[in-house]
């Protein structure tokens, strides 16, 4: 790690995804998994309802003979393994799994997993490509606007210090006028107030590149994006950017000691025949529900009635509006078969 001024999706690509030391990429390190908790590593439910929607796409595709299982940003291969378990044989002996991560392959993975640094070749596969917290780690630049409502680069050192830059112009200026609403830029009208200093956002133009490259990867099915994310009439005054160390959120520091996230905007990432729910709204369409097993059942089958009663203890924490239920789901499928597959409407 070098200590010069740089924006922050440079500060953020060496801090996690360096060669030798990067938080993601260095040897030996536990994978997401050991610094926060994703809806995967929540509950085997989650695997089911990916392994449920995977025979979904399979159904609308005829049952091909080969049918893909994309996991993007796959950590330690934890739903891939999750939802091979799930699945019916039929479609396991179909199945191709690969793993898209830039880390190096952990020891005593499925066999059956194929481990790739980078997406497949687009038009390459057929199925389902599925995308669990991928675009909140893809490195974007940060801006904040100055004394005088101008918004500028907001560049940073590795360790955490900040400054800014030149005023933000070009296609990053472009995509803040259309995607972040005021008060970051200023109206059309002349007559209006200028946006105030220190309000900030994310430039999310890479993540609308790096999930239009994910869904060219299909040649036909569909592509899921599950993450944090905010609307465009929505969007937070300061940003989101953040850090998460060992279970606990920190301050972003480009050091490579921490991971760096932010929201994503979804609504930019979706091409014009995605549809986008909350996960509590995905999920339930899927067969996960919170709803608790009724009482009668503890009298004639008490293990049954606890069995039930953690599972569904497990998809209400799945599900919770407040938190993970409230992460969206963008759902963009590639070809007509695999449109509506949640929500029941035709392409």
């Amino acid at each position: 790690m070098t200590n010069e001024w740089c924006g922050w999706r440079d500060a953020t690509e060496r801090a996690l995804y360096g060669a030798d030391d990067g938080f993601y990429t260095r040897p030996g390190g536990p994978g997401p998994a050991g610094h926060f908790r994703t809806s995967v590593h929540a509950s085997p439910l989650y695997a089911g309802a990916v392994a449920t929607l995977l025979c979904r796409v399979d159904a609308a595709l005829g049952h091909p003979d080969e049918l893909a299982l994309i996991d993007v940003g796959a950590g330690r291969g934890e739903l891939l393994t999750g939802v091979l378990a799930a699945l019916p044989d039929e479609v396991a002996a179909r199945l191709h799994p690969y793993a898209v991560e830039r880390a190096a392959r952990p020891e005593g993975l499925d066999r059956r997993i194929g481990w790739l640094a980078e997406l497949p070749a687009p038009g390459s596969v057929t199925g389902l490509l599925f995308a669990n917290e991928w675009l909140d780690n893809v490195p974007v630049d940060v801006v904040e606007t100055d004394a005088d409502g101008v918004p500028r680069r907001v560049l940073v050192r590795a360790d955490g210090t900040e400054r800014l830059g030149e005023p933000v112009d070009g296609a990053d200026a472009a995509w803040l006028r259309r995607w972040w609403a005021p008060p970051l830029s200023a109206s059309e009208d002349a007559t209006a107030d200028a946006p105030s200093p220190g309000i900030r956002a994310e430039i999310g133009r890479p993540r609308d590149q790096a999930w239009a490259r994910a869904v060219r990867s299909l040649r036909a099915g569909l592509a899921v994006a599950a993450d944090y994310a905010h609307e465009r009439g929505d969007r937070p005054l300061f940003g989101t950017l953040t850090g998460f160390r060992d279970g606990r959120e920190v301050h972003p520091v480009p050091d490579g000691s921490c991971d760096i996230t932010a929201h994503v905007a979804l609504d930019a990432c979706a091409g014009p025949s995605a549809e986008r729910l909350t996960q509590r709204e995905a999920l339930r369409a899927l067969g996960v529900d919170g709803r608790r097993p009724p009482l009668a059942l503890a009298g004639t089958d008490p293990g049954a009635y606890l069995r039930a009663l953690s599972a569904a203890g497990a998809a209400a924490e799945l599900t919770d509006p407040a938190g993970l239920g409230g992460f969206g789901w963008l759902l963009e499928p590639v070809g007509g078969e695999c449109a509506g597959l949640l929500t029941g409407r035709d392409a």
